[in-house]
């Protein structure tokens, strides 16, 4: 009789562990969603602005149009992009376009003096600083995920539910792992 109920208990304790175990994973996993949802939010706000800023440039730069081409290729691929590695991918040739597009931008002052181009350049120097701390809460809730992930015992309870190592979202280069340079 003694020796059933603590069999038992050791059960119950067992099925506790596993389901206190699985729902942290759950809560983890939950987090990653939403910081990649900010990350998201952050880059449809870039997007956004880019068509208005070549638009206000496009009157400025008649000779220029490869450039402005290259803006809004690099946009519809930072877009059309799915997967996180995908994505990081595209998001590194926007900005290294958007270099290349304020470089130039450089040798028109009526341009620069634009008062459009002052506020879009502003909007868009605010979206790159929210898209670096959206970037770093979503790195580190994947950190943090990833870490549960492979640590014991919640690696075998993710390992009989299935879940999945998440991607960080990271720069490539390190010319690119500064915000671009807009100055006007």
């Amino acid at each position: 009789m003694f020796f059933g109920l603590g069999v038992l208990a050791l059960v119950i304790i067992f099925i506790l562990g596993v389901v206190a175990i699985y729902n942290s994973l759950v809560r983890l996993r939950n987090r990653v969603k939403n910081a990649w949802s900010q990350i998201d939010v952050q880059l449809k706000r870039r997007h956004d602005l880019i068509p208005n800023l070549v638009e206000v440039a496009k009157g400025y730069m008649a000779h220029e149009r490869q450039t402005l081409e290259n803006v809004i290729k690099a946009r519809t691929q930072a877009v059309q992009a799915t997967s996180i590695k995908d994505k990081a991918q595209a998001e590194n040739f926007l900005t290294s376009t958007l270099r290349s597009l304020f470089a130039v931008v450089e040798n028109y002052p009526n341009l620069k003096a634009d008062s459009q181009m002052l506020s879009l350049q502003e909007e868009l120097t605010n979206t790159e600083n929210r898209i670096s701390f959206a970037r770093q809460y979503y790195n580190d809730e994947v950190t943090r995920f990833n870490t549960k992930l492979e640590t014991f015992p919640s690696n075998l309870i993710a390992g009989w539910f299935g879940f999945q190592k998440e991607e960080l979202f990271e720069l490539e280069e390190r010319a690119q792992k500064e915000p671009p340079q807009v100055k006007f």
